[in-house]
């Protein structure tokens, strides 16, 4: 059977035991001298990178179509029924080919006839001639009359008119024959055919027999809204931006399916005139096309380097985030290795990186790895990352572990 104790004697022994152990803990310190203190936890690691001054290509994507660098709609020049097609619905052609025949039997006869009449018209020629020398001789000597001689001269002349307009009549017949080869007016991939065998067809009608265009090089048409284009002149005349000629200025393309073309394309021209109706400026590129995998009327995305900012800083886009007001910032160590988050300005996005324009300088360190773990005002211990050259590491603010590089892509390079 337990014992039980009375309720003061209970306290009386709960007392006595707290004295005890208040005794025991003044003989450990007066033993050891100073108080135990709990260990205190080593700074967090983070990964930083330190800005720097450098030039950064300036590139704008503008979106826009492909189109044909020549492009042609084959016409009837004469009327007349087709009698056969002469080509493959989508292959290549040359300048010259014939594409169609039309039937040339009537300007056949055409020719022929124009033939004839001049033929008849150099006989009567030589006819005129012989009579007005015939009469030349006899009026020197009053046998014919002034009148006569001046007759035949006359007639002479309008014969010798005759053979022009003959020999005109002639080269139409000739040219008309010739039409009814329809040939192709330029090289290049010729569409599909829009008639067939036993149409009839008129000269200079509206609907083309077909299409053909020149794929290789193409042309690719974007718009730039004509406020960017102030805004960078505005940078080219005080002296924040480097302009880039033209023959420097590299384009990149980018397929509707996001897909790089793997070939770089040249400025040609940007229009002198903004559109009244949405305020751009049409901006035209020249692109190799051998392979012809660039189509008329495809979607695409240009990339067009505009400019370089000789005083940029760029900073990975994973060390900026955005406050409540969008507003971007960064988080920065200090010299006493203290973290201090910082309001920034940025401009675009350069690759994987931010330009930044405003709140940071050379030389100062950005976290880019191990962002959720640290606070403002915090101690850390910054580590420099290699974000051109990442290697396999463990994550920084692991205590006893090898410092880590930051994964990710390197920055985007741009030609110039």
């Amino acid at each position: 059977m337990p014992l039980l104790y009375p309720s003061h004697q209970f306290l009386s022994m709960t007392s006595r035991l707290v004295v005890v152990a208040s005794g025991a803990a003044v003989l450990l310190t007066a033993c050891s001298g100073q108080p135990h203190a709990l260990p205190v936890a080593p700074p967090t690691e983070v990964g930083v990178i330190t800005t720097k001054i450098q030039a950064v290509t300036l590139a704008t994507d503008l979106p826009g179509r492909t189109n044909a660098f020549r492009s042609a709609e084959v016409r009837p020049q004469v009327n007349g029924v087709i009698l056969k097609r002469t080509f493959v619905e989508g292959s290549d052609v040359k300048a010259g080919q014939q594409l169609y025949q039309i039937d040339p039997a009537p300007y056949e006869a055409a020719v022929e006839s124009a033939q004839a009449t001049l033929a008849s018209a150099q006989a009567a020629v030589v006819s005129a001639r012989l009579l007005a020398e015939r009469y030349k001789s006899l009026s020197e000597i009053n046998a014919v009359s002034k009148q006569d001689y001046a007759n035949a001269v006359a007639t002479l002349g309008q014969d010798e008119a005759s053979i022009a307009s003959a020999k005109a009549a002639l080269k139409t017949a000739q040219i008309n024959l010739v039409y009814t080869r329809v040939l192709s007016p330029i090289s290049g991939r010729i569409g599909r055919s829009s008639v067939t065998e036993g149409a009839l067809v008129t000269a200079n009608q509206t609907s083309a027999l077909a299409s053909v265009s020149q794929l290789d090089p193409i042309y690719v048409d974007v718009t730039e809204p004509a406020t960017a284009l102030l805004e960078l002149q505005r940078h080219f005349e005080n002296g924040q931006l480097k302009r880039i000629s033209g023959t420097e200025a590299e384009v990149r393309l980018t397929l509707e399916d996001g897909t790089p073309y793997d070939l770089p394309g040249k400025l040609e021209f940007a229009e002198v005139t903004v559109d009244e109706t949405t305020g751009t400026v049409t901006v035209r590129a020249r692109f190799p096309n051998p392979k012809a995998r660039l189509l008329p009327g495809l979607f695409v995305h240009e990339q067009v380097t505009q400019a370089i900012n000789e005083n940029g800083i760029l900073v990975p886009q994973q060390g900026v985030t955005h406050d409540d007001k969008g507003n971007p910032t960064a988080l920065v160590v200090g010299a006493d290795n203290k973290v201090e988050l910082r309001e920034i300005k940025t401009d675009q996005t350069v690759g994987n990186q931010w330009l930044v324009t405003g709140g940071l300088k050379a030389g100062e360190r950005v976290i880019v790895a191990g962002v959720q773990k640290i606070r403002p005002g915090a101690i850390v211990k910054p580590v420099e990352v290699n974000l051109e050259h990442p290697g396999p590491a463990a994550a920084p603010g692991q205590a006893g572990e090898p410092s880590a590089r930051v994964h990710g892509p390197s920055p985007i390079a741009f030609a110039s």
